[in-house]
């Protein structure tokens, strides 16, 4: 392995291999959808019709085309991830953290990704009281390495094309910078996609240890408030934010990206834990000195 800051890394070659074989590459169905737009027509009654939602979904595909993979990737801190060494319980067990379907395998750092394991694969071969032997890099498929400006309309094509739903985000020189799943880039198009081990989602807040919540953006500023006994905002702006997301985003000016930290005056702070560039999902909040309102 030598130092990727000094040469190409295996990641690094791949990149740049996948992405000039796929440059011109535009077919199926997504490539009929994010195909330069046809020149505007006026819009008569008959063609002004369909729902909001409809409408929402139909902006949403066209402005992936101005979007960037780095503009919805997981930054490289928050990848799970576990080393080709791995056994099988330990294994498991980052699949049971963090509830993903797909983990990237690397050799010695994520700087050296080899691919990905499925946990249907590691369910079927070695779950339902199978014995045979586990050995982590025969389990290993490939994942896609694609540069931080790629466009997701193009990452979400070759997604589809090669059937390969997990890709890393590979900087200039080398290193790992993020990972985005074909689920990132779909919610992009209709919106958070919730599933059967979602469920949790359903409760606003939780309170991970004292004075730390996790949180989902959403969340009403003024129930927070009264459950965890704190006054976050001044009594002059308590009518012009109504979320703890809103709150966030006031404090910013913008929309945080994920892993940022946001701090108030008070000291309190704002972790955001999921994010899309145009709306904060869910955030740990640490609060510094909890008070009862007054």
């Amino acid at each position: 392995m030598g130092d990727i800051a000094d040469g190409d890394s295996i990641a690094a070659q791949r990149a740049r291999q996948q992405d000039s074989q796929d440059n011109h590459r535009k077919s199926g169905f997504w490539g009929k959808l994010f195909a330069p737009a046809p020149e505007a027509t006026p819009e008569t009654p008959e063609t002004a019709t369909g729902t909001a939602e409809t409408r929402e979904m139909l902006l949403n595909v066209r402005n992936m085309n101005a979007l960037r993979v780095e503009d919805v990737a997981i930054p490289s801190a928050n990848i799970v991830a576990v080393p080709d060494y791995a056994t099988l319980d330990e294994v498991v067990q980052a699949f049971r953290e963090s509830t993903y379907s797909r983990l990237p395998v690397y050799d010695e750092t994520l700087d050296n990704p080899i691919g990905l394991i499925h946990l249907k694969d590691l369910a079927l071969n070695h779950g339902f009281g199978a014995k045979k032997g586990f050995d982590l890099k025969s389990e290993v498929r490939p994942l896609l390495y694609v540069p931080p400006s790629m466009p997701v309309g193009a990452l979400l094509q070759k997604m589809q094309g090669q059937r390969i739903h997990m890709a890393l985000v590979i900087d200039e020189y080398g290193g790992v910078d993020g990972l985005v799943t074909i689920e990132d880039l779909i919610e992009q198009i209709i919106g958070e996609i919730a599933d059967e081990h979602d469920e949790e989602e359903a409760q606003l807040w939780s309170e991970e240890s004292p004075a730390v919540f996790l949180a989902q953006a959403n969340t009403p500023l003024d129930e927070f408030e009264e459950a965890a006994g704190v006054d976050l905002l001044p009594d002059n702006l308590d009518e012009e934010v109504d979320t703890l997301g809103g709150l966030v985003f006031m404090l910013s000016g913008r929309v945080p990206a994920r892993g940022e930290c946001i701090r108030d005056g008070q000291g309190n702070e704002y972790e955001v834990v999921d994010a899309d560039p145009r709306r904060i999902k869910r955030l740990r909040v640490r609060l510094k000195n909890a008070r009862a309102k007054g």
